[in-house]
């Protein structure tokens, strides 16, 4: 079979090795995955017996006191503003918040860092179905700066901060220099809006409360299947009137589903299980990356990390390391990772590691070993 070419996402070792991969084998199933995303802990049954811990039989599945509304209120007070309003997917969540913004200002125009999900995974729906245009602001390798944003010419009706920026790492702006960037912003006629994806992971690098992280921020979205490790869906909060307003547009988008409460229920599951643990995780995340540093064999990055994830970059080419990768999965049972990362070197790449109860279970020093069985031997660094 031939190897993806290495200016592509490298996404074969997910859930399992199939025989054109590994002549001769059958398929492989996960036991233990550093992949913060594995099914491991996502099979339908494990699920399922989360929710029941949440429900009685009275518990109605729609309405004020039905689930997704019980998500909405909670996710609001825990924000800290007026309203929240639950979507099926984050995509659809944060464009309408940006729709919203234009409309308001009469202005067309985003700015985000160039990596910015809207530009990356989303086939430009902000263009095509709201007819919006972005500004990339500064560098795609580096944090958006102020001076980035101050040299986007055209009358802006939002900027986007992605908090943590996943995609060089999951970076995090000193507080002090989001807070200046925000203002100027809105100095500038413009709307703060978070890409809160990954909000939960952030308030452990920030130390204050989300409410304090939020308040910056006129939209707010956060996932419930990320950190939360939810089914899917994401919550917009906001105003009440830019959450009635939301509303409708969520309605003219296919996203007012019904019966919803299987999504809101496993998110409940999650802010009562997994939120609290995100300091521990964020530990054990710098925990691995100083181990990581300190081998010297690959480099991780940030160092150290100010949330639960970062990327290892390894000097080796991707297809060496997928090879590497599925031969370790097809012998141990262990998945290191979800997809690999390309570079402009060719031999080099990364890949993320994203610390949830998958990661816990691996020391360290055990990182460390993986790590060194994914690189060929004599590979030059």
């Amino acid at each position: 079979m031939a190897l993806p070419p290495p200016d592509t996402l490298l996404r074969t070792v997910r859930n399992k090795v199939r025989a054109s991969n590994l002549p001769g084998s059958a398929a492989v199933t996960i036991r233990r995955s550093l992949f913060l995303h594995a099914p491991l802990r996502r099979k339908p049954h494990d699920v399922l017996t989360h929710m029941l811990d949440l429900v009685d039989a009275d518990t109605p599945a729609d309405g004020p006191d039905g689930p997704v509304a019980v998500l909405e209120r909670r996710i609001a007070a825990l924000l800290g503003t007026e309203a929240a309003l639950f979507f099926p997917s984050g995509t659809m969540a944060q464009q309408v918040a940006l729709r919203i913004h234009a409309e308001r200002r009469g202005r067309r125009a985003f700015a985000a860092h160039p990596q910015t999900h809207l530009q990356v995974w989303e086939k430009l729906g902000y263009q095509v179905v709201h007819g919006l245009r972005f500004h990339p602001a500064g560098d795609r390798h580096r944090l958006m700066t102020g001076d980035d944003l101050a040299a986007v010419a055209e009358p802006l009706a939002a900027v986007v901060w992605e908090l943590p920026q996943r995609d060089i790492g999951g970076q995090l702006p000193d507080w002090d220099d989001l807070c200046a960037q925000v203002s100027a912003v809105r100095d500038r006629g413009a709307a703060a809006h978070l890409d809160g994806a990954r909000l939960w992971e952030a308030q452990t690098g920030y130390g204050r409360p989300h409410a304090e992280i939020a308040g910056l921020f006129d939209t707010i979205y956060v996932s419930l299947y990320k950190g939360l490790q939810g089914i899917r869906g994401a919550v917009l909060a906001a105003d009440q009137v830019t959450i009635a307003e939301a509303a409708v547009w969520r309605s003219r988008l296919g996203g007012s589903i019904p019966d919803a409460w299987p999504l809101a229920l496993a998110a409940l599951a999650g802010l009562d299980t997994l939120l609290p643990r995100m300091p521990a995780f964020r530990d054990h995340a710098v925990a691995i990356a100083a181990a990581i540093n300190a081998d010297g064999v690959a480099h991780a990055w940030p160092d150290p990390p100010p949330t639960p994830m970062f990327h290892v970059h390894l000097p080796a080419a991707p297809s060496d390391v997928e090879r590497a990768a599925a031969g370790l999965l097809a012998e141990s049972g262990i998945q290191v990772f979800g997809y690999l990362r390309s570079a402009p070197d060719p031999l080099r790449c990364s890949f993320e590691i994203s610390v949830g109860e998958n990661a816990m279970e691996f020391s360290p020093k055990e990182v460390v070993g993986l790590v060194h069985r994914l690189l060929p031997e004599s590979r030059p660094r």
